[in-house]
């Protein structure tokens, strides 16, 4: 039997994955979006590289992964009848990890978020009307706690449903949760809400460079439109990964909802731009809060541009209200549970900084390797 994991080729997703392979040995079903079976083992590929060498990859293909081609927002995945049945019956817990993240497209949001949850909810149906689910885990967001100002939320006052959200992957992902609770009463289930994850503490390397590229350009600029003294829940991702296969396999949790956040301890603006400044031999920037709005007016306007500009306007279009808010999930639960904390993003902003300038935003995938005995056919 093996966890049914989807986004798997994720940013967060993958590290989910190499956690469990690693650290548990735990066998997955993993959903991949692929024409070929050459394809989606190429596609696994690159996204687990970050964790494991070939030969430890190929290792884990042959012997602890088995694919199931298909797409999250078709019925039954796509999947063939024998192949579904197959899944079914080999599955006995789910993590869904996948989601679109596109906020400004409620288009995606609506297919990818509410139209695939379902599908994964009505395959956790299936598996537990044969043999029982022993948990659904789902991946969801700090933001369905909707619009704040300076806050510290809890798990149990984040949902308020007369509040209104920042955009549609934050009202989508509430409605996820909703849909789990309804239609899967009896399960045992885990809902996880990471707050901004932005990097790994173990490595300067990383795959994901959205969040990464608005970081960077607010690093860049002498005089930054925020408030020096607002808090900043970042969070490494390899706590959020840990703390979501940790809780997984766990055969009871003290609880059924995690903020997987920097919580109370998240650092202002000034502790990190500082930290940086310092890494640097320069001087950190200064604040003028009092240019939020017409810097947001900018954004605004440049968001419809072409080229890099206009790239990097968007993307502070998009995140510039989670940057603003001086909000906080409390993480109490899972430090508690898990008896450790998130690594403060000072103490690896840097790396990912020189690393995704280096780069140009961009990671150096290794290609296919027929070292390890085998092909991708």
């Amino acid at each position: 039997m093996a966890i049914f994991l989807t986004g798997g080729t994720g940013y967060i997703g993958a590290h989910v994955a190499a956690n469990l392979l690693r650290d548990f040995g735990a066998p997955l079903n993993l959903l991949v979006r692929a024409r070929t079976p050459q394809e989606a083992e190429e596609r696994l590929w690159q996204a687990l590289q970050l964790h494991f060498d070939f030969k430890s990859f190929y290792e884990f293909l042959q012997a602890g992964i088995r694919i199931f081609r298909g797409d999250l927002t078709d019925e039954r995945f796509g999947l063939e009848s024998d192949e579904y049945d197959r899944l079914i019956h080999t599955t006995d817990s789910v993590i869904h990890c996948a989601a679109s993240l596109n906020r400004k497209s409620e288009k995606s949001c609506l297919n990818v978020n509410l139209r695939g949850t379902l599908e994964v909810i009505k395959l956790a149906q299936q598996v537990d009307h044969y043999h029982g689910l022993r948990r659904f885990s789902h991946v969801s967001t700090v933001a369905v706690a909707g619009k704040r100002q300076d806050e510290v939320v809890t798990e149990d006052n984040s949902i308020d449903w007369n509040r209104s959200d920042y955009d549609p992957y934050a009202r989508t992902k509430k409605f996820c949760e909703h849909m789990i609770r309804q239609l899967l009463p009896d399960t045992p289930k885990t809902i996880f809400r990471p707050s901004i994850v932005l990097g790994d503490s173990r490595r300067a390397e990383t795959t994901q460079f959205d969040m990464v590229r608005a970081f960077v350009f607010l690093a860049g600029l002498p005089a930054l439109p925020l408030r020096g003294k607002d808090r900043v829940d970042i969070v490494n991702v390899d706590f959020v990964a840990d703390a979501i296969a940790s809780l997984h396999v766990k055969e009871h949790t003290q609880y059924d909802t995690y903020h997987l956040s920097s919580g109370r301890e998240s650092q202002t603006f000034k502790q990190i731009t500082a930290s940086l400044a310092a890494a640097q031999g320069r001087r950190g920037p200064i604040y003028l809060p009092f240019a939020e709005k017409p810097f947001s007016r900018g954004v605004d306007f440049f968001s419809s541009r072409q080229g890099p500009v206009g790239h990097g306007a968007a993307l502070m279009k998009v995140f510039m209200p989670y940057l603003t808010f001086n909000t906080v999930f409390d993480n109490t639960r899972v430090t508690s549970e898990l008896g450790r904390k998130p690594v403060p993003f000072s103490q690896y902003g840097f790396p990912l900084l020189m690393f995704s300038r280096q780069t140009n935003f961009a990671y150096p995938y290794q290609p296919w390797s027929a070292k390890a005995g085998g092909s991708a056919a």
